[in-house]
């Protein structure tokens, strides 16, 4: 008897939760481990949005609400947007989902359908694909630059067929930390209007930029509203990993059907959540800009040891919070303990296995050669895991 349906068996588990999973695991036998896979910011949710949460508790409001979200949530939301990303969205184009994951997921299932093609720029985050092609559609990888991982507008017009659907777009990017700036957008955009794509602008790290240059939603270009879904969440710049609350922003009609896909499967995220989520976007905006800063400065002194490791290549990250790394040069190799490394998956476990640091491959996120560290660790675990790191290559021969 066939167990499983299709559309499960052909997807593949999320290699950066398997990585996180791994490395917890192991810390708990009481293993060292030095962890810079994880995309997780090591602080905690600030006061005041815990306080809310906690304050909706003493106060009861925990009942059933609507399957989109709480209204006063959704109307925070759209003052954020106008606000901050100078667009304009009523609240019943806002739908509260359960983390940012959960956002692209609520888009791709109410657009693609079977046999649909979606444009992923690649390097991507790993969960993009699997959950097109959970939908019956077809991912469509768009390789970017290797020597500044940018996506130009060539190569959507050259990729675009008849079954065309929709493109994904990640700025800032995981893993890559690549921002694109508006004159690009503005190239993008043209394309896409003109051959009637949906875009999923995927904009979970916009607070987390480290130049100077203003980030700009690709939503607020002309002829892109209409037709892109914004997905955002509280995740990353909140560190509220563990909160599961995000949020998409759409077109009416499209929020509508993502609306009803939601009140059929999950219903709406945590009340608790959403009360936190409030008291985030309405309060106090300190705590971002410390962490930025804090995470501005891991970066460049992390970029700097980088330099000082030969036979590796990366680019300073714009945004995000990791470092894309190119290792290639060490395929081939034996490391000091004999173990034979060709690929980014046999590269990474070695370098867990000999020296206890936790990375991810590249190969999760469609470019092999490549590994990502993540500076969502702090300055001790950093400090002791790049010597590791170091040492561990210079030792392969």
């Amino acid at each position: 008897m066939k167990l499983f349906a299709n559309r499960v068996s052909e997807i593949r588990p999320s290699m950066t939760v398997e990585v996180d999973v791994l490395a917890k695991r192991l810390a708990g036998e009481g293993r060292s481990i030095w962890d810079l896979g994880v995309g997780e910011p090591n602080f905690d949710t600030p006061m005041h949005i815990r306080s809310a949460a906690v304050d909706s508790i003493d106060k009861g409001l925990t009942r059933y609400t609507a399957p989109s979200g709480m209204q006063n949530f959704k109307e925070a939301v759209a003052e954020k947007l106008l606000r901050e990303n100078e667009l304009v969205y009523a609240p019943e184009q806002i739908v509260a989902t359960s983390g940012a994951k959960h956002a692209v997921f609520n888009a791709i299932a109410a657009i693609v359908d079977v046999g649909d093609e979606v444009l992923i720029p690649t390097p991507y985050w790993c969960t993009y694909s699997e959950l097109v092609r959970y939908c019956g559609g077809v991912p469509v990888f768009l390789e970017c630059s290797k020597t500044d991982f940018r996506l130009k507008a060539q190569q959507i017009s050259k990729a675009i067929t008849l079954k065309t659907k929709a493109i994904i777009l990640n700025s800032p990017c995981n893993p890559t930390g690549v921002a694109y700036k508006k004159a690009e957008l503005e190239s993008f955009a043209e394309v896409i209007v003109e051959n009637d794509l949906y875009c999923i602008a995927d904009e979970i790290y916009e607070h987390l930029i480290y130049t100077d240059e203003p980030l700009v939603s690709i939503a607020t270009l002309p002829g892109m509203q209409d037709r892109t879904v914004v997905v955002n969440g509280f995740s990353k710049a909140y560190c509220m990993t563990g909160w599961r609350i995000g949020y998409l922003a759409a077109p009416i009609s499209l929020a509508k059907e993502i609306s009803k896909i939601q009140g059929q499967c999950t219903h709406h995220p945590s009340n608790i959540s959403q009360y936190g989520a409030i008291a985030a976007l309405e309060g106090p905006f300190d705590s971002v800009l410390e962490m930025r800063c804090e995470f501005s400065e891991r970066m460049h002194r992390m970029c700097e040891f980088f330099e000082t490791v030969k036979d590796i290549h990366f680019i300073k990250p714009e945004g995000a919070f990791y470092l894309f790394v190119d290792v290639s040069a060490y395929y081939g190799k034996e490391t000091a303990n004999g173990t034979q490394v060709s690929n980014s998956t046999e590269f990474c476990k070695a370098l867990l296995d000999e020296r206890g640091v936790v990375i991810v491959p590249g190969a999760a996120f469609g470019v092999d050669s490549c590994v990502r560290f993540s500076f969502t660790a702090a300055f001790p675990t950093i400090s002791v895991a790049i010597p590791k790191f170091k040492d561990f290559v210079e030792r392969m021969r």
